[in-house]
C-alpha cells in the first residue's frame, strides 16, 4: 500500500447484490459465460412469461409454490411495470381505486393508462423524521368507511414494507379491506413476499431491493379468487415487452429460488447478524437511529442531529460513503445481502466525524401536510397531465390545479399529484418542502393554463 491508496468506496445502496458480491449462484454461472450468450428470444424452450410452456413457465411453477402463491409471473420492467399491470388487472377503466400517499408514482402512472381516479388517503407523519408512518388499523377502517360512503372501490394499495423498512399490521390491514368487500394489491417492492401469508390477493417484488437479483428483475404474486388470472396475464400482455431479457428472466428465477434454499437463508442470516452489530455499536455511540422491521435497512435520524439528510448525504459522498436514500430528516443505508468489508469500522467512523463537522440543534418537528383523509383530484388525472399548463411560482399557486406531479427524487413518492387543487395550506406547505429539498424542487409548479 503507497502512499496514494485509498479504500474502496463504503458502498450502501441498491441493487441489494452489492456490486456483485451477493448475487444468485445460478446468475453468476450464467454470467461467467461468453457474453451474449443468454442473450436469447422466447424460443420454444425456453418460452416466456406468459407462454404456457418452457424453462420460464417451469421456473415460475416453481417460484410460486416456494413463496406460496397460486401463480407467479416474471417481470423485466422492474416492480414498476409488474404494479401497473396488477392496478390495471384488478380495475376497470373509470374505477375508483385507493392509494397511500407514499405510493410510488409507477401507480399513478397506471392510473393515467387505465383511466382510473385515485383516492389518495392520508398516512401518519413522524414529527421526528418527517417520514410517512403505515397506517393503523383504525385509520385504514375510517378510510374505507369515506371512500366506499362515496360509491364501489375496485382495489387498495398498500406499500408494506416501506423504503425504510417500516411495516404495518398487514394481516389486520388486508382483513379490513376484505370484509369490505375490496381487493389488496401490495406494493412489497422492497420485501421478500410475506404479503401472501397476510391474505394479498397481488404482491409485487423486486429481487434487486431485496434479493439477489439483477436490477429490473421482479415478480408478480397472485393467491385467491379476487383476480382472475386471464385479467392479469391481459395485463401484462399490455405493459411488458414482447422480446423479455432472458437475462433478467433467469436472474428473477435465481434470485427467488436461491432465497429459500439453506445457502441462501444462511447468506441472509449472516447479513442479519452484522447488521445487528452494527446497529449495537451505532447506539451505543448515541447515533439516533429509526426503528424498523428490516435490519438490512440502516436509517440514521439526521434531524435529531440537527443535519439536513440532503446536506449528511453529500458529506458522506465526497468521503466514499455512498447512501441509498437521502431525505430531509434521515439517511438510509441499504446493507445488501453480503455487506461490505469493513462496514462495521468505517461507517461508525464516518458517521461520528459527520456529527462533529456538521451537527448542531436538532431540527425542529416536522409539519404534517395539509391533507384531507382521503381525496380524489379535481380533475381526472390523465386530462390534468395531458392539459395544456403554465408555470407558476410555488407562492403563487394556491387555488390552481396541479398538471405534474412534484417528486423529489429518488424515492418516486409524490407530494403533489396531477390534478389536485392546490389550496392554500398545500402551497405553504410546498414552499416549506422547497426549503428542505434543497436542488430537489423548483420554485415553480405546473398547473393547469386558466384553472
Amino acid at each position: 500500500m503507497g502512499p496514494f491508496w485509498r479504500p474502496a468506496p463504503l458502498a450502501l445502496h441498491l441493487p441489494a447484490h452489492g456490486r456483485g458480491r451477493a448475487l444468485a449462484p445460478e446468475l453468476r454461472r450464467l454470467l461467467r459465460q461468453r457474453p451474449g450468450s443468454w442473450d436469447l428470444p422466447e424460443l420454444p424452450g425456453f418460452g416466456g412469461p406468459l407462454e404456457p410452456v418452457g424453462s420460464v413457465a417451469e421456473a415460475q411453477r416453481r417460484c410460486a409454490a416456494l413463496l406460496g402463491a397460486d401463480r407467479c409471473w416474471f417481470g423485466v420492467n422492474g416492480a414498476s411495470g409488474l404494479l401497473q399491470a396488477g392496478l390495471l388487472a384488478l380495475c376497470p377503466p373509470g374505477s375508483r381505486v385507493l392509494l397511500p400517499r407514499n405510493l410510488h408514482r409507477s401507480l399513478l402512472h397506471g392510473c393515467v393508462l387505465g383511466g382510473l381516479e385515485p383516492l389518495l388517503f392520508a398516512l401518519p407523519c413522524d414529527p421526528l423524521t418527517g417520514l410517512w408512518l403505515p397506517p393503523e388499523p383504525e385509520r385504514l377502517e375510517r378510510v374505507l368507511a369515506a371512500a366506499l360512503a362515496e360509491g364501489p372501490v375496485a382495489a387498495l394499495g398498500l406499500v408494506d414494507p416501506t423504503y425504510q423498512g417500516l411495516v404495518a399490521d398487514l394481516p389486520a390491514l388486508v382483513g379490513l379491506a376484505h370484509r369490505a368487500g375490496v381487493p389488496v394489491l401490495v406494493d412489497q417492492a422492497h420485501g421478500d413476499g410475506g404479503a401472501l401469508e397476510a391474505g394479498a390477493d397481488l404482491v409485487v417484488l423486486s429481487l434487486q431491493k431485496s434479493g439477489t437479483g439483477l436490477a429490473q428483475s421482479a415478480a408478480l404474486l397472485a393467491r385467491g379468487e379476487r383476480v382472475a388470472p386471464a385479467a392479469i396475464e391481459r395485463a401484462l400482455l399490455w405493459l411488458q415487452t414482447s422480446s423479455p431479457s432472458a437475462l433478467l428472466l433467469a436472474s428473477t428465477a435465481a434470485a427467488l429460488e436461491h432465497a429459500a434454499t439453506a445457502a441462501g437463508q444462511g447468506q441472509r442470516r449472516r447479513a442479519e447478524l452484522r447488521a445487528r452489530r452494527l446497529q449495537r455499536r451505532l447506539e451505543a455511540l448515541d447515533l439516533p437511529l429509526v426503528a424498523n422491521g428490516d435490519p438490512l435497512r440502516l436509517v440514521l435520524a439526521t434531524a435529531p442531529l440537527g443535519i439536513n439528510g440532503l446536506a449528511a448525504d453529500g458529506w458522506l459522498l465526497q468521503r466514499d460513503v455512498i447512501a441509498e436514500l437521502p431525505e430531509p430528516g434521515s439517511l438510509t443505508f441499504c446493507l445488501g445481502l453480503q455487506p461490505p468489508w469493513g462496514l462495521e469500522r468505517r461507517l461508525p467512523r464516518a458517521l461520528l466525524a459527520l456529527r462533529r463537522a456538521l451537527g448542531g440543534d436538532p431540527l425542529p418537528p416536522f409539519a404534517a401536510p395539509p391533507l384531507p383523509l382521503v381525496a380524489a383530484p379535481a380533475l381526472p388525472i390523465g386530462s390534468a397531465w395531458r392539459a395544456l399548463a403554465e408555470s407558476v411560482p410555488l407562492e403563487r399557486a394556491a387555488g390552481r390545479v396541479a398538471a405534474e406531479p412534484i417528486c423529489p427524487y429518488p424515492p418516486g413518492i409524490p407530494l403533489l399529484v396531477p390534478g389536485e387543487r392546490i389550496d392554500p395550506a398545500r402551497a405553504g406547505w410546498l414552499q416549506a418542502q422547497r426549503r428542505l429539498w434543497p436542488g430537489q424542487i423548483a420554485d415553480t409548479v405546473k398547473v393547469v393554463a386558466g384553472s
